[in-house]
């Protein structure tokens, strides 16, 4: 579970489970992943189903447990209209979703997904209430296990059934990942659950990224790319009334933050693609500077805006997480790709440990495999100077300084 804990995020969700795919089409293997959805997970928590479980599974009792009794019960809701109001009516289930401890307190609930799904030989990864339970196999072995993929998901479903919770079968989508040609032995283009075929889809979206069969990103950068235009065009139409400061808080908000959402998954994709989300870039400072179509704006981004390019944006946010894995403030399924080559006893004295190098996963492929977090992390930690690569440093100063070398190796000079 990823949601609402320390050091966790959706891109840290995403990071893992498009790292888990890559490797697996780099082995050779397809991955079929469904996502399950939940129908106002929030507003369904059984109060006294979760205080049951909140003392069998987790041990909480005493005073502790009365103040999260009285924190969920004695709530009630009334509707305001026209200057009346409706009569009082209590809230016997929910679980307020903006408060502090509502999402936490959901998490609990709902944690016996995970081991159910564990349970039937099948990896989950969960983000509050959007589950992707997914494996991994020899595209010629699939038929085996589609039968016990599809029981899985129907004992989730009568779990949910039993505690109040609906899945949403309406939002419920299915992706084979994989090479091209891996994905051309698949007999299976659809998953039943109760007796409904559901077909795969070509394409999803995952926590705001949208992946596609062959992993290439393009669908998810053209999103993307018209998203962002679509948001400059509008800040074009009013740039007039706007300072340049003004201007630069707009594309801050509206575009650089899409642009970086997510980019750790975006390492090595096609150079086409990243060509786009350059053009973003360029376009979004000619509206900052008021420049022309056809001036020159590489100097524009590199002396006054001092953008780092798209590509070294992506390394930026690689080589942070990597900074944030080695000083455990990254969740742990990432630090556990991040692995150095000290702390292997017969490599401990080589020059390579005492640089503070990082273990590389040797990989089979040029395509999928060099592009995971578990491969590109190290190789791109190990390639950086020394200096920057001082455990010391803050994450304040050793972002910094890696975007002063990126700058440097961008545009030939350092900010």
């Amino acid at each position: 579970m990823t949601a609402y804990r320390r050091y966790h995020s959706t891109e840290t969700s995403v990071l893992k489970l498009v790292c888990d795919a890559l490797l697996a089409a780099d082995r050779g293997e397809v991955t079929l992943i469904g996502f399950l959805d939940l129908s106002a997970a929030f507003d369904t928590v059984d109060h006294n189903i979760l205080l049951d479980r909140l003392y069998e599974s987790f041990g909480i009792r005493g005073q502790v447990l009365d103040w999260i009794r009285s924190f969920v019960s004695g709530r009630v809701q009334s509707v305001n209209f026209a200057e009346g109001q409706s009569n009082r009516s209590s809230i016997p289930c929910g679980v307020p979703q903006g408060s502090v401890l509502g999402p936490l307190l959901f998490i609990l609930y709902a944690a016996d997904v995970i081991p159910l799904a564990q349970h039937h030989g099948f990896q989950v990864h969960s983000y509050a209430d959007d589950t992707q339970l997914y494996f991994h196999d020899k595209a010629v072995s699939c038929e085996r296990r589609l039968s016990r993929f599809s029981e899985c998901i129907s004992d989730i479903e009568k779990w949910m059934t039993s505690n109040r919770l609906k899945m949403n079968s309406d939002k419920t989508d299915f992706i084979w990942l994989g090479s091209t040609q891996q994905l051309a032995k698949l007999q299976h283009q659809s998953v039943c659950l109760d007796g409904v075929y559901i077909p795969v889809s070509a394409e999803v979206t995952c926590l705001g990224v949208r992946l596609d069969s062959r992993l290439t990103f393009t669908p998810h950068v053209q999103c993307l790319a018209r998203r962002c235009f679509y948001y400059l065009r509008q800040i074009r139409t009013v740039r007039r009334s706007l300072t340049t400061d003004s201007t630069k808080s707009l594309v801050h908000a509206l575009i650089a933050s899409r642009l970086d959402y997510c980019n750790s998954v975006l390492y090595r994709i096609n150079t086409s693609a990243t060509k786009i989300l350059q053009s973003v870039l360029h376009s979004a400072a000619r509206l900052i500077m008021r420049k022309r179509k056809f001036d020159s704006i590489t100097p524009t981004i590199r002396d006054d805006l001092h953008w780092l390019p798209v590509p070294q944006r992506i390394v930026y946010k690689l080589c942070t997480i990597i900074y944030m894995c080695l000083h455990q403030t990254a969740p742990v399924y990432l630090q556990d790709m991040c692995v150095p080559v000290s702390t292997t006893a017969s490599r401990r004295y080589l020059r390579s440990a005492a640089r503070g190098d990082l273990q590389v996963l040797a990989t089979k492929t040029v395509t999928f495999g060099p592009r995971s977090f578990a491969s590109s992390a190290p190789k791109l930690w190990n390639s950086l100077p020394l200096p920057l690569r001082d455990s010391t440093l803050t994450l304040r100063q050793f972002s910094s300084r890696l975007k002063t070398h990126l700058f440097s190796l961008a545009y030939g000079r350092a900010s």
